[in-house]
C-alpha cells in the first residue's frame, strides 16, 4: 500500500531531512533467519550501504523477535533509549527488537508522538552547538550535507510530531555502525542502515511512537 508523502524541509536540532515513504512488509526474523544476508552490503538506489560486522556485536542488538509485554496496539514503536533498544510491537506479547545507538538529543525528549515525515536518503544539517564545536561544519548549515555514504543520517530518517508541533526527535540510520548499543555525543536514535531500512519499510506515516523515560525503561 502506498502512503502519501508531501515534501517538507525544516531546520532541525541534530537532524535535518526531507520527506517520503513507501512502506512494504519484509519477512520477520525467525529461528532460521539468515543474518548474513540481512546484514550484507545493501544496494539502495544510487548507494550501496556497507555490510555490518554483526558478529562483533552482542547478539541482543541484532534484529530479532522477542517477548515483550505492552498494552500498546500492534504496529506501535517503543523506543527505550536507556537500554539501547527500539521495539515494533507485533501483538501476542511479542515485538520486533532492534539495537540502537542514542545521541545526546535522544535523551532530550520522551512521550508519545506520530511519525509525520519519512525520508529516503535524507539531507543533514548540523545543529549550531555542533558547529560551535567543529566550525568546519558551518558550510553545511544553509543547504545541508547531501545524501550518501558519509551522511550522518544514513539511509532513512523518520520525524516525530505531536499534532502540528515537531518534537525534533528523529529515528535515522548512521554511518558509524560501531555506535549501536552505545550512548554517543550527537544525533537522535541511530540504527544500522539495514535495520533502519527494514523498519522504514514496515511502518506507515502516522505510526505511533512512544519514547520511554528512564523510570519507564527500568520497569520495562
Amino acid at each position: 500500500m502506498k502512503y502519501g508523502a508531501a515534501a517538507l524541509t525544516l531546520p532541525l536540532a541534530g537532524c535535518y531531512t526531507v520527506d517520503v515513504g513507501l512502506p512494504d512488509q519484509p519477512p520477520l526474523p525467525d529461528e532460521e533467519f539468515d543474518y548474513a544476508s540481512a546484514y550484507a552490503a545493501l544496494p539502495d538506489g544510487d548507494y550501496t550501504w556497507p555490510a555490518i560486522n554483526y558478529e562483533n556485536f552482542d547478539r541482543k542488538y541484532w534484529r530479532q523477535v522477542v517477548d515483550y509485554q505492552t498494552r500498546e496496539r500492534p504496529g506501535t514503536i517503543i523506543v527505550d533509549p536507556y537500554n539501547n533498544f527500539l521495539y515494533w510491537t507485533l501483538g501476542n506479547k511479542k515485538a520486533l527488537r532492534y539495537g540502537i545507538g542514542v545521541g545526546r538529543a535522544g535523551f532530550d525528549w520522551s512521550g508519545e508522538a506520530l511519525i509525520r515525515v519519512k525520508r529516503v536518503h535524507p539531507i543533514w544539517r548540523p545543529p549550531r552547538e555542533m558547529i560551535a564545536r567543529k566550525p568546519s561544519l558551518e558550510r553545511y548549515w544553509e543547504k545541508g550535507f547531501p545524501p550518501g555514504l558519509r551522511n550522518p543520517l544514513g539511509a532513512r530518517a523518520m520525524d516525530l510530531w505531536q499534532g502540528s508541533v515537531d518534537t525534533l526527535y528523529r529515528i535515522h540510520g548512521t554511518n558509524q555502525p560501531s555506535s549501536i548499543g552505545k550512548s554517543v555525543s550527537s544525533g537522535c536514535i541511530r540504527m544500522w542502515q539495514q535495520d533502519v531500512i527494514d523498519l522504514f519499510n514496515r511502518v506507515p506515516l502516522r505510526t505511533k511512537v512512544i519514547v520511554l523515560t528512564e523510570d519507564q525503561a527500568v520497569s520495562a
